[in-house]
């Protein structure tokens, strides 16, 4: 009885097969729409300086908006990926095929080492999100212009000790 439900138990690993196919397609799904975004934003601009898209259009906000959300998708996308792998290496069996540069970028040994490459990744991602509402935001007073500069030096300093964090 003891080795049929440790087997069972074992096996039931298996299940996150489901987790790592599904963050997998997430991921191509995240990389696919925002591939179309920079395409419609650079379809946007051709037709801005040839003339066909209206003078009043601020094409310089519209590229620079649709870039930085495709950047967060791009990097939402990095994170389903680098959790598939993870999943997939830590709880299913390690991946055999290797590229020739030995990247060790989606090599993952342990939970801890795919928590941290997740939080690396979602704070960058969190990084992009927030500089996209700075550019929408109107600085309107002073006050706006100091809070943005200390959140600036907020994210620089956190990002300070999380490149420090990984050289150990």
């Amino acid at each position: 009885m003891k080795n049929i439900f440790e087997k069972l138990m074992w096996n039931a690993r298996l299940f996150v097969i489901l987790a790592v196919i599904l963050s997998l397609i997430g991921s191509i799904l995240l990389f696919v729409v925002a591939s179309v975004d920079i395409l419609k934003a650079a379809k946007q601009t051709y037709f801005y300086y040839v003339g066909v898209l209206g003078a009043d259009a601020d094409i310089h906000n519209i590229l620079l908006n649709t870039i930085i959300m495709a950047i967060d998708l791009y990097l939402i996308a990095v994170v389903l990926l680098i959790f598939a792998f993870g999943l997939y290496e830590l709880f299913i069996t390690k991946i055999q095929i290797k590229d020739e540069s030995n990247s060790k970028v989606l090599e993952i040994h342990t939970l801890d080492q795919l928590k941290d490459k997740l939080a690396k990744v979602i704070v960058m991602a969190l990084i992009v999100a927030f500089f996209s509402k700075v550019l929408n935001m109107g600085m309107k007073s002073t006050q706006d212009m100091l809070f943005f500069a200390i959140s600036i030096l907020a994210l620089a300093i956190g990002l300070y000790f999380l490149h420090k964090d990984s050289k150990h």
